[in-house]
């Protein structure tokens, strides 16, 4: 067990354990719970149909390969966090954990870049739940305008308020209620994404036949084609991490969570290859009509392929992603409420963030705030960007590729003093989230030198600078600042000093 030394000006450290108990209920939920709360998190369906059109234009048919190349380092930094959760199993994860690794300041930054993707993430789910649920009625009462009202973004923006206000209601009442209505959503999700796979795979008609070469990330033209497919790849398996937030209120505690976060990486991969190879045999990957690089459709691919996929059950595929929205902007409030509520708990945010709730032993006031934030950012983006839903993709890439890389960093330096216990230690806790974390940053800084092209994304800019790049590098430039801030108003947690490592090699350790 790690411990903290506390520093508060020239007296003597103090040696003290790490707090215990933030008023979770704990065992709420088993390991088939928090398995579809992992899926529905990363919401297959969603992902599906606003990650294909935009990765298909920069990698063409290599959509399998571009998803197989993006599961290698999501699977070597899971790899890292899983280690890190046995041995400091905490719901603030990268907050808790880089904290431990390299500080208080690095873990604020951390926990900032979790809470900047998640709060995106939240925006991007409500839109295109708002954007399939007009489609939704329009196919539903037969009538085509209804459709055209989510672009009008007065419209737009109280639709997505409602979302939300549902989606916080739900959360705030607890895992248990949230388990509840992810099976009935993640269910039908699931039977549905597996009928418009068959249907694509069996038209008569195709617009490209399966070739192995498809799976094959070399044949991919540059560099910078590359990581633009993998920050998409990377956002499209990012969420697995939400089963390790529940640490504290599953049943089994570390080893439940840890066990659905690998399940329910491996469930969203397959899904992914067959939806994206049914998806290019259908409608290949052309840049007009159904093509999948038509730019007119490009952050939803469903709402055009839906009707000549399935036909009069277009309907259901319609219904099923904005299920899958729906799902996934409920359960993605976990993660981003109970690192608010670790932050608090440890002294780096405010005393209020440590609001559970009496009955449901939720962090209800940690669940407004991000529901709260998230619909300001989507608001303000809706009225900045009319292609919003592709700009705040590419900009999460840059946010997830932060925080898992820098989770990744602090496992090896966490366990530096073990990795030479065992092979296992040396792999599992060092070789393997290092490449990850290295991998991971790679793809960052190629993206942060790409998105500097104003052209970079839907072309929308501010200044000069593509509006990708002003999101994403803005929001970490504003975490140095509120850092800053935050040191001379919370002192005592700042003066913090970690003993990163546990103190003997073996197999406990």
């Amino acid at each position: 067990m790690s411990t903290l030394t506390r520093t508060t000006g020239p007296a003597a450290p103090v040696r003290e354990q790490r707090p215990q108990g933030k008023g979770l209920r704990g065992g709420q939920i088993g390991l088939a719970t928090a398995t579809v709360i992992g899926v529905s998190t990363i919401a297959p369906a969603y992902v599906i149909t606003s990650t294909l059109g935009p990765t298909a234009d920069v990698v063409g048919t290599h959509l399998p390969a571009i998803f197989l190349v993006g599961f290698i380092p999501m699977f070597l930094v899971a790899l890292g966090y899983r280690e890190l959760n046995r041995a400091l199993p905490d719901n603030g994860t990268t907050f808790t954990w880089v904290w431990k690794a390299f500080g208080p300041r690095a873990g604020w930054l951390g926990g900032w870049g979790l809470l900047a993707a998640n709060i995106i993430v939240l925006s991007n789910l409500a839109g295109v739940a708002v954007d399939f649920f007009y489609l939704f009625l329009a196919q539903l009462t037969s009538r085509p305008e209804l459709a055209d009202l989510a672009a009008n973004p007065w419209v737009n923006v109280a639709t997505c308020l409602v979302f939300m206000l549902a989606a916080t209601w739900v959360s705030v009442r607890g895992l248990h209620a949230s388990g509840i209505v992810q099976y009935l959503l993640v269910g039908f999700q699931l039977v549905v994404l597996g009928w418009f796979i068959l249907a694509a795979m069996s038209t008569s008609a195709p617009a490209a036949h399966v070739s192995m070469e498809w799976f094959n990330p070399m044949g991919i033209d540059s560099f910078s084609a590359l990581a633009v497919g993998l920050s998409l790849s990377i956002f499209a398996f990012w969420g697995w991490d939400v089963c390790l937030t529940m640490n504290e209120e599953t049943k089994a505690g570390e080893r439940t969570s840890g066990l659905a976060a690998g399940i329910t990486a491996v469930v969203v991969l397959g899904l992914y290859l067959l939806s994206a190879v049914a998806a290019t045999v259908f409608a290949g990957i052309g840049t007009s009509g159904l093509g999948l690089a038509n730019p007119e459709h490009a952050g939803n691919i469903f709402a055009v392929l839906a009707s000549p996929v399935m036909g009069p059950a277009a309907i259901l595929l319609s219904l099923a992603t904005l299920s899958s929205c729906a799902a996934s902007l409920q359960s993605t409030m976990i993660s981003p409420a109970r690192s608010l509520l670790a932050m608090g708990h440890y002294g780096a945010l405010p005393q209020a963030f440590t609001r559970v709730h009496p009955r449901f032993g939720t962090p209800a006031f940690a669940t407004v705030i991000a529901a709260v934030l998230s619909t300001g950012f989507y608001a303000l983006m809706r009225f900045v960007s009319l292609n919003v839903l592709n700009d705040t993709i590419l900009a999460l890439g840059m946010m997830i590729c932060f925080y898992y890389g820098i989770t990744a960093f602090a496992c090896v330096w966490y366990f530096r003093r073990t990795l030479r216990g065992s092979v296992r230690n040396l792999m599992l806790r060092g070789l393997a989230p290092l490449l990850g974390g290295i991998a991971l940053a790679a793809v960052f800084f190629q993206t942060v030198i790409d998105s500097l092209d104003p052209a970079y994304g839907s072309g929308t800019q501010l200044g000069g600078f593509g509006l990708v790049f002003l999101v994403g590098a803005g929001i970490l430039a504003a975490g140095a600042l509120f850092l800053i801030r935050a040191r001379h108003r919370r002192p005592r947690f700042y003066t913090t000093v970690a003993q990163c490592a546990p103190a003997e090699p073996g197999p406990g350790n």
